[in-house]
């Protein structure tokens, strides 16, 4: 079934002009308004939330606002690029977020993410993450999630939630509420209906189609369709002039699964002959394959490095082509580098020299396409003296920051995610514990090193001013190796807890 992301952004204008100005940007505790031309009225058109909270509205002619608020900073509006701005917006997240996404004019984005939900761990942990890329670029932002394009545009429009998912079947019981503007109707049309009574979608849902047609003509139908799923609503992707692609147009339709494969293949060989030309690596591909029936089916693959292998991105795309449902048939398949980068030929093995490095980026490109990139990382050293600081997850090719782990006190393989308390026995103040109990289990010490005294970081917080650790590698009776701490130098009560804690397992 499909699934229809909206994106609704409430202050697109501002925040296009925002991110334009920089610095240049008017003062951030200045109210704000933008104003246009309505005849020979200047009224507001976009407002901020200061703005907003002081009693301005859209629509409200310049001069009342400006006698409301004393200091109000009003900028002519500029609709056009508020336009061009949301196709170049449009082509950002086509980017990174999904294949199919196309601006929904004048302040919004829709896009199409079947399937794409598992990569993030569902539907709303996918909008969250979304709404989060956008909050970070200074970009307002409301996202729902529906089973049609109507339906999610109502959704992010007219419910109020900054993430919404509408579940699968449930678009009827969701927009029968919703006020007649979520429909997407002409302004006249709207006030044609309200006259006759018409107040909520419901209302229209319940009357023969008939007499609203002889009446307003075939908008209202269309529209009920397109929101209900009863009339599809194609999204058509933005594309940019720069972007590397390659197309077949097939005389009948396919539907094998060993079909599309063996023409995705050629597509690949196609498109690399073109990167090649350029100079260029892949790092994003999206295979699009347009169904008779005028709906797409799209598979995304990425790369931790630029590629130009055929055989590996085949590869890449053919572990995902099971996905693809063709219904009555594909007649065009279409084959975009929505990510690409120089690639430079580059040594790989250097035996006369140093020992060659295994590449491990196939491997990683497999995982993370299968499993989702955000969910693949490797652990990288930071420079800090407390243990659980001094690593951070990064991506599995992340460039080397050339920081690495102290040698003089061996670390265990495994922290636990927080240290865990133990009961223990100990010799005040530096003698390590003669037994312990973790997780109900008592544990007879046979062997044991320390301490090794780690203080806080004073220059973060200063509840760390005082603060110590003293660390003890201990092995228990049965071969078991584990790293214990007590929290304070088991003399001065200002210096910790003097509790013992288990924070680490050694291999």
């Amino acid at each position: 079934m499909q699934r229809v992301v909206s994106l609704f952004l409430p202050r697109w204008p501002i925040d296009r002009l925002k991110r334009k100005s920089g610095g240049g940007s008017p003062p951030s505790e200045a109210p704000l308004v933008l104003a246009g031309r309505i005849g020979r009225r200047r009224v507001v058109t976009t407002l901020d939330e200061k703005a907003q909270a002081l009693g301005v509205s859209p629509g409200m002619i310049v001069t009342k606002a400006q006698a409301l608020i004393p200091g109000l900073v009003v900028m002519d509006a500029d609709p056009a690029a508020d336009a061009a701005g949301l196709d170049k917006l449009a082509l950002w997240a086509l980017q990174r977020v999904s294949p199919v996404v196309m601006a929904d004019a004048p302040d919004g984005l829709v896009m199409d993410t079947t399937g794409a939900d598992h990569l993030y761990g569902g539907e709303a942990t996918m909008l969250a993450a979304i709404v989060q890329r956008f909050s970070a670029s200074g970009i307002e932002v409301r996202a729902a999630i529906a089973d049609t394009w109507g339906a999610a545009h109502a959704a992010a429009r007219f419910l109020g939630r900054q993430t919404l998912v509408v579940p699968p079947g449930e678009t009827m019981l969701m927009l029968k509420p919703l006020p007649l503007a979520a429909l997407r109707l002409a302004p006249d049309t709207i006030a044609g209906l309200r006259t006759l009574g018409f107040e909520t979608i419901g209302d229209l849902m319940d009357q023969p189609r008939a007499p609203l047609a002889l009446r307003f003509g075939p908008e209202i139908g269309r529209r009920l369709d397109q929101a209900t799923g009863i009339l599809a609503e194609p999204i058509d992707p933005v594309r940019s002039p720069e972007l590397v692609e390659v197309r077949r147009v097939f005389g009948e339709p396919i539907g094998a699964a060993e079909t599309i494969a063996r023409y995705a293949a050629r597509l690949v060989e196609a498109l690399c002959a073109e990167l090649e030309m350029r100079g260029l690596g892949a790092r994003r591909l999206d295979l699009l394959c347009h169904r008779v029936d005028n709906t797409l089916q799209v598979i995304r693959v990425g790369t931790a490095r630029p590629v130009r292998d055929p055989k590996r991105l085949t590869r890449l795309l053919c572990d995902k082509i099971e996905t693809i449902d063709p219904g009555f048939g594909i007649e065009i398949m279409l084959l975009v580098a929505v990510q690409s980068e120089p690639l430079r030929d580059r040594q790989t093995i250097s035996s006369l020299v140093e020992a060659s490095q295994p590449d491990v980026s196939d491997l990683i490109d497999v995982l993370a396409n299968r499993v989702g990139e955000n969910r693949l990382c490797r652990f990288a050293p930071l420079q800090s003296d407390v243990p659980e600081r001094s690593v951070a997850r990064v991506p599995a090719l992340a460039q080397e920051t050339g920081a690495t782990w102290e040698g003089d006190w061996p670390r265990p393989p495994r922290l636990l995610a927080r240290p865990e308390p133990i009961e223990t026995m100990a010799l005040l103040p530096d003698n390590p514990p003669v037994w312990f109990t973790w997780r109900g289990v008592r544990r007879r010490v046979r062997r044991a090193d320390g301490p090794e005294r780690i203080r806080g970081e004073w220059w973060k917080r200063d509840a760390e001013m005082t603060t110590v650790r003293d660390y003890f590698r201990v092995e228990d009776e049965t071969g078991e190796r584990y790293w214990l701490f007590r929290s304070g130098d088991g003399e001065h009560t200002e210096s910790g807890s003097q509790q013992w804690f288990l924070h680490g397992i050694f291999g």
